[in-house]
């Protein structure tokens, strides 16, 4: 997580929010750092609800698809990472009805009845380009049919003071009343960050070190840093293991994490390989909560298996922060512009 801004503290201390396919609590975290209460969480995966609970204190309910939009309370701020099933349709221009049968669904018919001020969404990459571009579109066509403002756009975590390469596609919509016709996502700050630098001990990972002969070292040397004195804010391949397959290669500590998966096999599944203090090893749990933009306080699953899934289908906290940064610059700007009409309304009326 980021430090945040005094000028932004608190700023949505006046916002309820709902937490859709909640997770452990990547959005919760990023939105209630500026103040903004949480009112209603939804979960379907029991692992993750312990782990939410026990971190946040709120209890969730189960799965969205059996919630009535009615007895959801109300609230300013929609977000979620939903998952992306294959979508059957392809453009048929049928807006709201194009989505059923899918998890988005159940965020349109939310809104449909809600109709919240703000919408905060994220996806994988790959939604982009899902179905030669269809599945984005008919997403694009449903907010914009049930009247709001979208902009999104595909922004990568090492960009934004985590050691991990994560690209994911976010969507940020206001309602269309509101008046917010434009949207900048956030300028990446570019941090120096290595992996290195989040690392645990090596007497806290010693297990996760390889213990293989077939370890296969193709570049060792320094990586080179850039004008500004930065090391590549990307992962850096120096090796692989075996055949080098998926889950095989390894890569520098002076670079970036590869992108942290829930699922995945090789001996380096999940995390990727990394030569650390001399030896080759995963990342420990720990870690992979770091370079989600976790706060070591945060309390994990004991079960190891069931951590590495979470923080692998989590969100990198600190870009859901940078973003609403943005969005707490635009909405502000919008408010003072309506109170300064309105004075300037009530001054003529005198």
């Amino acid at each position: 997580m980021i430090p945040i801004p005094q000028e932004y503290s608190e700023k949505l201390a006046n916002f309820n929010f709902i937490d859709l396919f909640a997770g452990i609590g990547g959005f919760h975290l990023a939105l209630s750092s500026f103040g903004a209460k949480c009112v209603f969480a939804s979960e379907w995966d029991t692992h993750a609800q312990n782990v939410y609970r026990a971190n946040i204190g709120i209890e969730l309910k189960g799965d969205i698809t059996k919630i009535e939009a009615e007895s959801i309370p109300i609230h300013n701020i929609l977000c979620g990472g939903f998952p992306c099933q294959a979508f059957s349709i392809s453009g048929k221009q049928r807006g709201f009805e194009d989505t059923r049968g899918t998890l988005f669904f159940d965020v349109a018919r939310i809104v449909s009845y809600h109709r919240p001020e703000i919408l905060l969404l994220e996806n994988v990459k790959n939604f982009e380009s899902h179905n030669d571009g269809q599945t984005l579109k008919t997403i694009c066509n449903t907010l914009e049919d049930l009247g709001y403002n979208l902009f999104c756009k595909v922004l990568n975590a090492s960009d934004y003071g985590l050691a991990q390469k994560r690209e994911r596609i976010y969507f940020v919509c206001f309602r269309k009343d509101l008046g917010i016709s434009s949207f900048e996502f956030p300028k990446p700050p570019c941090s120096q960050i290595a992996l290195k630098d989040i690392l645990l001990s090596d007497n806290e990972t010693n297990k996760y070190v390889l213990q293989r002969k077939d370890i296969f070292m193709n570049e060792d040397k320094e990586p080179q840093k850039n004008v500004f004195g930065i090391y590549p804010l990307k992962p850096i391949r120096i090796g692989s293991v075996n055949k080098g397959g998926q889950g095989e290669r390894i890569y520098h500590e002076l670079g970036h994490a590869i992108t942290l998966s829930a699922y995945g096999g090789g001996v380096g599944a999940k995390t990727g390989l990394y030569k650390i203090n001399g030896v080759v090893r995963k990342l420990a749990p720990r870690e992979c909560a770091r370079l989600q933009g976790f706060p070591d306080s945060f309390k994990m699953d004991k079960s190891e298996t069931q951590s590495y899934k979470q923080f692998g289908n989590s969100v990198p906290i600190n870009v859901l922060q940078y973003i609403l940064i943005e969005i707490i610059k635009v909405y502000g700007k919008r408010q003072e512009q309506i109170n300064t009409t309105r004075f300037t309304h009530s001054k003529e009326r005198v």
